[in-house]
């Protein structure tokens, strides 16, 4: 038997599209307890360099803009002034949405992917920013994601309605990774009809596009709480 006849060809590669990274950390930390997360330091350094790092340092990003508070432009600036994939630190709006489509706005013409991560996710490795820029390139949108391991109740009034099947559950990560158009547009659409999205996968959602799932990472966790700012030393030192 000619096994060449049985032997499926490979798939093509696609030539990897520019991707700039917006990073939001625009946020007023309301839940840490008087703690700036933004400039909480982790192993001796500002929450902040950590996030911006792994990215400075990941080859599938070819430049970076952030995005914070207008009392934290200057501070970050001089943080990250050894970072030269850094191209602007740039004022939040009043809303994430409206912060992150300033941070595309900062990203150069040459940009054809966006990788949205919060800035408050500092234990972000460069393998899950590379294979979801990758799937990105291929799918046009992709965020990592990690099944969730309790039962998920759907409650209304305190009363439980349903129990969705866990196997079909996953938490979504940041980066996640989109057409740099399409996130735009998509965006734009969002804010015009009022939509309330909780993430940018769910306004490319509301477009009718479907977002690839890669494999995300259990320790990409999002710092909201000083539990979590505990946490996340835990982490680091584990890995070390």
């Amino acid at each position: 038997m000619d096994m060449t006849k049985l032997t499926k060809p490979a798939r093509k590669l696609l030539p990897l599209k520019t991707c700039g990274a917006v990073i939001v950390a625009a946020g007023n930390a309301s839940r840490m307890g008087g703690i700036d997360k933004v400039m909480a330091e982790l192993k001796g350094e500002p929450m902040i360099v950590r996030t911006v790092r792994t990215f400075q340092e990941c080859d599938a990003i070819s430049e970076i803009v952030i995005v914070t508070r207008e009392d934290l432009i200057q501070p970050i600036t001089a943080l990250c002034r050894e970072m030269p994939k850094v191209k602007a630190v740039v004022c939040g709006g009043k809303s994430r949405q409206e912060s992150v489509g300033l941070g595309l706005g900062a990203l150069s013409s040459k940009v054809k992917l966006a990788a949205i991560h919060d800035g408050a996710r500092p234990l972000i490795t460069w393998q899950v920013i590379d294979r979801t820029v990758r799937a990105a390139n291929s799918y046009g949108a992709a965020a990592p994601a990690i099944p969730v391991k309790d039962t998920i109740k759907v409650v209304e009034g305190r009363v439980v309605k349903n129990t969705p099947d866990r196997s079909t559950l996953f938490a979504v990560q940041t980066p996640q990774v989109f057409d740099f158009d399409l996130l735009r547009g998509a965006l734009k659409k969002a804010e015009a009809d009022g939509a309330a999205v909780t993430d940018d996968c769910s306004a490319v959602e509301l477009m009718g596009m479907s977002v690839k799932i890669v494999e995300g990472d259990e320790h990409n966790i999002k710092v909201t709480t000083p539990m979590d700012l505990r946490i996340a030393e835990m982490l680091l030192e584990e890995e070390k």
